[in-house]
């Protein structure tokens, strides 16, 4: 059965996922997060959606992180190998779908909200907005990412001075960090999302999603399978393939 507190609306060539969990801050629990790696699988396999955008519902929290109630009832082997892992997959699916995937920071973007954000090639922040990965402060560490795709991201002593030093910064200062892309004022960021989706998909298909896989690769983002499936893409489209795999059904008839 479908997780009623995530939701998938298309909009023309636009996909936008919402975490529907306002009365949490929309943190994550478990069902959530394999909710969230099923939607991102579906719009990834969607030929029809050229590009992805993500928000919270509410006006005070894009996403707070996972559900400290939830991840502490946890073994330390249970967190390690399940939640943690888990999250990693349901991440690693955002950041590597085909299609530009956008998020509009609605909210307060803390913790695994901020490794959410992460996952996104265009960050759009409301002016209220407050970015930071408190989780060193309660004794945890980033673990969905926070510490390796967020450098990558973000440069490592942006994420030192939030992941050690615990500094939070507002929209304005993220916008100079480069944690965010562009800074609206409140109640805008979705419409600011859908504005950029519109130009993006004016934009070519293939060429837009062939240049996100090549700079996610140069970032190391899933770099072994981004090479081969450029190199299958050039394969698949040469005429040597159709005349090989011809011949081979022939031989197969008979």
């Amino acid at each position: 059965m479908p997780d009623t507190r995530l939701s998938l609306v298309r909009e023309g060539a636009t996909a936008i996922i919402t975490l529907q969990r306002p009365e949490k801050l929309n943190a994550l629990d478990a069902g959530m997060v394999a909710a969230l790696e099923q939607l991102a699988h579906e719009v990834d396999a969607d030929a029809a959606i050229r590009a992805c955008i993500i928000t919270g519902a509410g006006e005070k929290s894009f996403c707070a992180g996972g559900d400290i109630e939830a991840w502490s009832r946890e073994t330390p082997h249970e967190f390690g190998m399940s939640w943690v892992k888990q999250g990693h997959r349901a991440f690693d699916a955002l950041a590597r779908m085909r299609q530009p995937l956008i998020a509009a920071l609605n909210g307060h973007t803390l913790g695994g909200g901020l490794e959410v954000a992460a996952c996104a090639d265009f960050r759009i922040a409301e002016a209220h907005v407050k970015l930071g990965q408190p989780e060193t402060g309660i004794g945890v560490i980033p673990g969905w990412s926070g510490t390796q795709r967020a450098v990558r991201r973000f440069g490592s002593q942006v994420v030192r001075r939030m992941a050690i030093a615990g500094e939070v910064f507002d929209a304005t200062q993220a916008l100079a960090l480069g944690l965010v892309d562009q800074v609206v004022p409140k109640g805008e960021s979705l419409s600011a999302a859908r504005e950029l989706a519109n130009r993006i998909a004016q934009r070519g298909s293939f060429a837009s999603s062939a240049a996100k896989l090549l700079i996610n690769a140069a970032e190391n983002e899933d770099h072994e399978a981004a090479l081969e499936a450029m190199a299958g893409i050039a394969a698949a489209s040469h005429d040597e393939l159709k005349a090989k795999v011809a011949a081979f059904m022939n031989r197969k008839k008979g």
